[in-house]
């Protein structure tokens, strides 16, 4: 009578856990109403009150079942199903953490910050769209940008599951920039756009497949067509942030991976990311097949003399001797093969970059160099390349140039936006 007395106690502390973390809201999240037009959408929120939903109804089936039968059964069978119960009560709690996590700092004086990113990813999804109608998904929910104490940004896709989840599923994109990390000139971040419109033009194994038959076929070399293969990922969204930033793109791409020699030219076996050496001279030769080669010679003559390899790499001899001919092959099949998915169409047809893009995103540098406000047609995705090319000119600081993209940006989000002058007093207070 003292053991199962000791398990109806604890019934009840389950019973008290339990239910606790099924919904959330901006209320509960701290979004008052001068912080509602850089909040996530009604539909981000439905979506993480759905998963939530859909986590309690598990909790209670199985709470229902330990209540039913405790009496009656061994007692480690009571044990099990009280584990059970809260397992699914820490998935409730880890679901409605992240979404805590994420939602509330739109509350907070980074939120012009965070939806002047959101503004940049639906434009990313924009561009795609509009070139090909019918490549995507309209119904699937934009990425959502939040901030971490990471090194560097990252992305998880919708519907991938996740271990600090305990593999529940994420229910929309994320996108997490670190702190250290959130003006918006970093090319950076459409790299990260593009993992989840590779993700959501559903183009990752037809890419996969068709890199591997590809460089099978050209280098005969099994191994290096594995090693190219395992890059895929990573290679497309290079390419992509090309396609949707311009040269802009590539040359903060080579500043984010510019780093000691070692680290460049060393290869990583099971890495999926290229070895930093490789990956600017792919970005090099995108940058010659998209019509920039002015660009993309300069590019490659900067990273060939910042690292010359010929005295110092960590890489296969065969990869590094056989890179300038596969990296021509392998730019053409994810950038300019055409793909079932793509509608017949290849992924420069899809997200277009032409020189008059080019001239629009110099002429908005210009402007925000001095101190001026963009065109107000600039798409958002050419503003993160105006905004590094402003900044590379030296003529206005950082924190300002920062104000005046981050203003056009949110004012373009919604027009109801307030001026930020009460974040900005937050942000230096």
């Amino acid at each position: 009578m003292e053991v199962r007395e000791f398990l109806r106690v604890k019934i009840i502390s389950l019973a008290a856990r339990a239910r606790r973390l099924a919904r959330i809201d901006r209320q509960s999240v701290g979004i008052r109403p001068q912080d509602l037009p850089y909040a996530p959408s009604p539909d981000h929120f439905s979506a993480a009150n759905d998963r939530l939903a859909q986590i309690d109804r598990e909790v209670v089936r199985r709470l229902q079942t330990l209540r039913s039968n405790w009496q009656d059964v061994p007692v480690q069978r009571v044990l099990a199903e009280m584990a059970l119960v809260e397992r699914e009560i820490d998935r409730a709690r880890r679901s409605w953490g992240l979404f805590f996590e994420v939602f509330s700092q739109r509350g907070s004086a980074f939120a012009p910050v965070l939806a002047a990113h959101d503004v940049i990813a639906a434009d990313c999804y924009d561009a795609a769209g509009a070139a090909v109608p019918g490549v995507l998904h309209r119904r699937r929910l934009k990425p959502l940008t939040y901030m971490q104490h990471s090194a560097s940004p990252a992305t998880w896709r919708a519907g991938i599951h996740l271990s600090r989840l305990l593999g529940e599923a994420v229910p929309f994109a994320l996108i997490r920039i670190p702190w250290d990390r959130d003006n918006p000139w970093q090319g950076v971040f459409l790299h990260e756009v593009s993992h989840n419109l590779q993700a959501d033009l559903g183009i990752w194994q037809e890419n996969r497949a068709a890199v591997l038959s590809r460089l099978i076929r050209v280098s005969r070399d099994p191994g290096l067509a594995q090693i190219y293969t395992r890059w895929h990922k990573e290679i497309f969204a290079d390419l992509s942030a090309l396609l949707l930033g311009g040269p802009a793109a590539a040359w903060a791409l080579a500043i984010f991976l510019a780093h000691p020699l070692p680290r460049a030219a060393t290869y990583r076996p099971d890495g999926p990311h290229p070895t930093g050496y490789i990956r600017v001279l792919i970005l090099a030769e995108m940058l010659r097949r998209m019509g920039f080669a002015k660009e993309g010679a300069r590019l490659q003559r900067v990273w060939r003399r910042l690292y010359d390899v010929r005295h110092f790499n960590r890489l296969p001899p065969r990869l590094l001797g056989t890179a300038p001919e596969l990296i021509r092959h392998v730019v053409d099949e994810i950038a300019f093969q055409t793909r079932r998915n793509l509608a017949q169409h290849a992924l420069a047809d899809v997200i277009p970059f032409r020189q008059g893009d080019e001239e629009a995103i110099h002429h908005a540098a210009e402007r925000l160099a001095a101190g001026r406000p963009p065109p107000a047609g600039l798409p958002p995705r050419h503003l993160v390349s105006a905004a590094s090319y402003a900044l590379a000119t030296g003529r206005i600081r950082p924190q300002a140039l920062s104000e005046l993209a981050v203003e056009r940006l949110v004012t373009s989000y919604s027009p109801k936006v307030p001026r930020l002058e009460s974040a900005r007093m937050a942000l230096a207070a």
